[in-house]
């Protein structure tokens, strides 16, 4: 199995910020790298691959505050979803930094792994979850017994609702990697999810 994922929070509300790597090609990519750039390229050194990726889920400051230095030390390609180049920059910490788009039905390469891109609208216009092999990355969308705020500028309760009624319809049981807390598993979240039943 090529695949590993690391995880480090950051910043003053504890974004998780994963690592995805494949270990055989020594290629990686960022999800959500929020803050502390420094240590999320430690994490990246440590891990020994070559960053190829800065993944978005959405460009709430908290999910994007490391995300141009990182972007200038490595080179990397940065992806985000261009709805959320609508919301405010009180909320994104200025001008969002992204050197491509991605939307529903996109695919990325990172070597052996097909990450497949499904838009999930309502924490943020232009939300989105990553789904790689068994896991989801979800970001503020679907946490552990919960879901994410739909009252900040360009949130909306109705999207919300279609977005977790979405997912609540995928038939794998992924892994559940959220923006915030503990990772949990989509049939976990089916059953006692009281925003997802």
């Amino acid at each position: 199995e090529p695949m590993k994922i690391d995880s480090i929070m950051v910043g003053p509300i504890m974004t998780n910020c994963y690592l995805l790597c494949d270990k055989d090609a020594k290629v990686c990519a960022l999800i959500d790298p929020g803050d502390d750039a420094a240590r999320v390229e430690k994490l990246v050194e440590q891990s020994g691959c070559a960053l190829r990726y800065i993944l978005l889920t959405h460009g709430h400051f908290d999910h994007v505050g490391g995300v141009k230095e990182i972007a200038a030390e490595t080179g990397c390609d940065v992806y985000l979803c261009a709805d959320e180049l609508t919301m405010p920059p009180q909320i994104t910490a200025g001008p969002l930094y992204y050197t491509k788009t991605y939307d529903e039905g996109d695919t990325l390469h990172l070597a052996g792994l097909t990450i497949s891109v499904i838009r999930t609208p309502g924490h943020t216009p232009g939300s989105v979850c990553l789904l790689i092999d068994d896991a989801m990355f979800c970001g503020d969308t679907l946490f552990a017994g919960s879901c994410g705020r739909t009252d900040f500028p360009g949130g909306s309760d109705a999207a919300m609702g279609a977005s977790l009624r979405r997912l609540a319809g995928l038939s794998t049981d992924y892994r559940v990697y959220p923006g915030h807390g503990m990772d949990t598993t989509l049939a976990e979240e089916k059953r006692y999810n009281p925003y997802l039943r």
